[in-house]
């Protein structure tokens, strides 16, 4: 490594040798001492030092030279050297030179000619000391820009990192364990918690996508997905899982949240199937049921690989209620325990009517079930609607086995709404009763 360059510039030749002597013996050889005769060799000096890489912590200038004053030449030093200390020898300069050089050229110090021994070597000691004290600054604060460069890398990519693993562990999922991040998490944490479970699904999926390639599933899939998923987070909901077509969606602050989001579901899906339509594909048609109950709600798996999961009868029940949409031939159905727990200042804007008793598979007792009809289309949901009390009284008289009695009332639900599709199963099934009562009682005798 070579030495660092200190500067001398006069145009005497004694005065050159006498202050290179001297700070020959104040440095000894830890510095190289290069002399210029005047601002002109000076400049080139410099220019040739720094195009060789050298470092040049100090210049010592005269002020009176013939070809350049020194405030002007340490001017221009600075210009191509700024880091570079200068010292200013003078006996004749003004208070103008002076000032000048304090300011365009970052002045160090200026001494007196002709000089003190003394004061010279105290000056250039205390000046090359601080050119690499400042030096050494420069160093350590680039190595921390360095390190908080690598840090925010670090931190950035912590952060993706962590973004990428809610969108595979929902954040709500950590919060309701009791932990603060992803990485605290142990297998076997659980919690118990009553919540409302959303539960969707595709219509005749496998018939859509027998047609399909596997990518072309993939991007109908991922685009039917992408437009469901804001309804649920918008309603304070979360997913826990997809499962293929089908979506499992948690809400723990009120079911009012649970059948918001079932609604809004519905609706995109509308306008999703005008999107379909305009492409030239078939619309599709999902069923949502909803259950709201006690789960628990944690970790299954081992040492390697595990996974959020949530178990409960509830849980079990908000997915029967789905499968049932498709044999009443509605869009949404809600259980009992989702119907009483909906905020009461909230009902009357929901389309709502209760569609009887039904035996649930894995159940003992009958489940009193709803139907949510907010997005069927206007003509129907205004139908049903008008015929609300109508269709009330017929389940009434269906349920008191009044089967003839049902039968007239479920008929005029029919003849005033053609689409009504539940009144129409419960027309049927009330005329499959009458047909086979007369047998029924001529057994009996």
């Amino acid at each position: 490594m070579s030495k660092q360059v200190i500067i001398c510039v006069d145009d005497e030749t004694t005065v050159l040798k006498s202050l290179k002597a001297e700070l020959k013996d104040a440095l000894g050889n830890t510095y190289r001492i290069e002399i210029a005769e005047g601002g002109e060799d000076a400049l080139e000096l410099v220019a040739e030092l720094i195009a060789d890489g050298e470092e040049i912590p100090l210049i010592i200038s005269d002020y009176v030279m013939p070809d350049m004053k020194g405030d002007e030449l340490l001017r221009r030093v600075h210009e191509i050297s700024p880091k570079t200390l200068k010292v200013m020898l003078t006996g004749q300069a003004t208070i103008e030179a002076v000032g000048s050089a304090i300011k365009h050229a970052k002045l160090y110090r200026f001494i007196g000619k002709p000089w003190q021994t003394e004061d010279l070597k105290l000056t250039v000691t205390e000046a090359v000391h601080s050119y690499s004290q400042d030096k050494k600054l420069v160093e350590q604060n680039a190595e921390l820009r360095k390190v908080n460069e690598r840090l925010e890398l670090a931190l950035e990519l912590q952060s993706q990192l962590t973004n990428a693993a809610k969108r595979f562990v929902p954040s709500e999922f950590v919060s309701l364990l009791g932990r603060d991040s992803l990485v605290d998490i142990k297998l076997g944490d659980s919690v118990e918690k009553e919540m409302s479970i959303l539960f969707s699904d595709i219509r005749d999926f496998t018939n859509i996508s027998e047609g399909m390639t596997p990518q072309e599933n993939f991007r109908f899939i991922n685009s039917y997905l992408s437009r469901m998923e804001p309804a649920i987070i918008e309603n304070n909901g979360f997913i826990d899982k997809y499962i293929g077509d089908a979506i499992m969606a948690l809400f723990g602050h009120n079911a009012s949240d649970a059948l918001n989001a079932g609604i809004s579901m519905l609706h995109r899906l509308d306008e999703y199937n005008k999107h379909r339509v305009s492409e030239g594909f078939a619309p599709i048609k999902i069923g949502i049921g909803i259950n709201t109950g006690n789960l628990m709600l944690g970790t299954v798996g081992g040492t390697t690989r595990m996974d959020s999961t949530v178990i409960s009868d509830a849980v079990n029940l908000a997915s029967r209620m789905e499968t049932m949409t498709k044999s009443y031939g509605v869009s949404m159905l809600i259980t009992h325990n989702t119907f009483v727990q909906l905020n009461v200042s909230e009902y009357p804007k929901y389309a709502i009517r209760n569609i009887g008793r039904v035996r649930v598979k894995g159940k003992a007792e009958l489940v009193t079930i709803h139907e949510v009809f907010d997005a069927d289309p206007p003509e129907v949901k205004d139908g049903k609607l008008a015929t609300f009390n109508i269709f009330l009284e017929a389940l009434w008289n269906y349920s008191a086995s009044k089967h003839k009695e049902a039968a007239q009332l479920f008929a005029e639900c029919v003849r005033k709404n053609p689409l009504d599709r539940v009144a129409e199963n419960y027309l049927k099934r009330s005329q499959e009763m009458l047909s086979i009562l007369p047998v029924a009682k001529s057994d009996c005798f």
